[in-house]
């Protein structure tokens, strides 16, 4: 998940064209360019028969799960094509970066986070999905939105719970108890335990500005960001939330630190709420038992008013190479793992919230904490679309916060600091 974009320059300089007003473009299995400037991408080539060895890349611990939905397709469509499916265990969070390295020698269909789409488009690396109106509506709007560039959708998603919420210990907070984040640390601080956050990771920090009526974004290049997080006009000015954060820093009831140490101060009962997503709802769970407790996140004080934090959201998608040899049965592959009936398997094998409409309304993946409460946070998050130069320049203020100001630095001072890190340009 975490977050610091590993953009080739080849990538950035081919997305830069693409943004610029280039038309859409796939590239086929010997390299030439055919033109999918238009929404829907008709299946009209009959699949081939004879020998299909197609690659999939998953993280390791869906491996279980997916070889299920290999079994069922190869059940399906026995008898039209020999199949040769091998999956390979490859982290999500590393697949722009494998893929773009050796596109030729990647995976005929890879897993994906939405927030590496764009680069992978920019390299010609994704075929666009085949049947595009029976993606868009079978799939949530915002999967949709997130799997699409200019209208065309070009991977298939398949969870929509990539995003964070708030984890809490029922032992100690009521439902009352955790609508703020100053409740919260009096209750962690009065039973000499901790408030978990990874303050100074770009993917969390985002979650105090959200809401404020700042400016933030990528720009048109696709590659820079624009920010006005250090304004000095408003009702809120950037000076007031870094006093904000200083404050949530160094009270007695708060710590800093990473994910994995948030589960280890769950286990360790040092930490009885944090905030981080579905990914350890099964070890937390597993931890707290008929204590364990999710929802949306907390508002927190900033220039004596509550403002509701807000959060980056995220779907995972499957993506088919433009370069795979088999590259028709690769979509119907993809399709075949991101129907309805397989995102049912994923949640209830995996516990992923299915980005499938259909099974995302359903009673059973409503009962879910985690799964509720990312569902109910979304509506304060956006899509995590952003240039690289931001995680840096996250990670340094926040250090700076999370330590308490040691140096006592100006707090505009540390403002105009972290905007100018977040819109340097990426290419030094």
């Amino acid at each position: 998940m975490k977050r610091k974009l590993l953009i080739m320059v080849v990538s950035v300089l081919l997305l830069i064209a693409i943004l610029a007003g280039c038309r859409n473009i796939s590239t086929d299995t010997k390299g030439d360019t055919k033109d999918t400037s238009t929404t829907e991408v008709e299946d009209e080539k009959t699949l081939e028969t004879g020998k299909v060895s197609l690659r999939v890349w998953v993280e390791e611990a869906n491996i279980e799960n997916l070889q299920k939905m290999v079994d069922s397709f190869k059940q399906n469509y026995a008898g039209q094509a020999d199949f040769d499916i091998i999956i390979e265990p490859s982290g999500d969070a590393d697949t722009r970066k494998n893929v773009l390295s050796d596109v030729h020698n990647a995976a005929d269909v890879f897993s994906m986070p939405d927030d590496q789409l764009y680069s992978l488009i920019a390299g010609g690396a994704l075929s666009p999905v085949v049947n595009q109106t029976e993606v868009k509506s079978a799939c949530l709007s915002d999967a949709v939105d997130a799997a699409s560039y200019q209208g065309t959708v070009y991977a298939y998603p398949y969870a929509a719970d990539n995003g964070y919420f708030l984890y809490y210990n029922k032992e100690y907070f009521s439902s009352s108890d955790v609508k703020t984040f100053d409740r919260i640390l009096e209750i962690a601080a009065e039973n000499e335990k901790k408030f978990s956050m990874e303050l100074n990771s770009g993917w969390y920090l985002y979650s105090f500005f959200g809401n404020t009526g700042f400016d933030f974004g990528i720009n048109e290049d696709g590659v820079t960001n624009h920010c006005n997080w250090n304004t000095t006009e408003g009702n809120v000015k950037g000076v007031d939330v870094a006093q904000s954060l200083i404050n949530i820093a160094i009270n007695p009831g708060f710590i800093a630190q990473s994910d994995a140490l948030f589960v280890e101060g769950v286990k360790n009962g040092t930490c009885i709420a944090g905030i981080s997503g579905v990914w350890n709802a099964i070890t937390i769970q597993k931890a707290w038992g008929n204590n364990y407790g999710a929802c949306k996140l907390p508002t927190y004080t900033c220039k004596g008013q509550q403002i509701q934090m807000s959060s980056f959201k995220g779907y995972k998608m499957f993506g088919v190479n433009a370069y795979s040899e088999h590259q028709e049965w690769a979509h119907k592959f993809a399709e075949w793992i991101t129907n309805e009936e397989n995102q049912i398997l994923r949640f209830e094998d995996r516990s992923q919230g299915p980005a499938n409409a259909i099974a995302a309304a359903s009673d059973e993946v409503g009962k879910v904490p985690a799964i509720a409460a990312v569902i109910e946070q979304s509506q304060y998050g956006i899509l995590q679309r952003v240039g690289n130069s931001y995680w840096d320049a996250c990670t340094s203020f926040a250090d700076t916060i999370a330590a308490g100001n040691p140096d006592n630095v100006p707090l505009q001072d540390l403002m105009d600091r972290l905007v100018k890190g977040i819109t340097a340009s990426v290419i030094q």
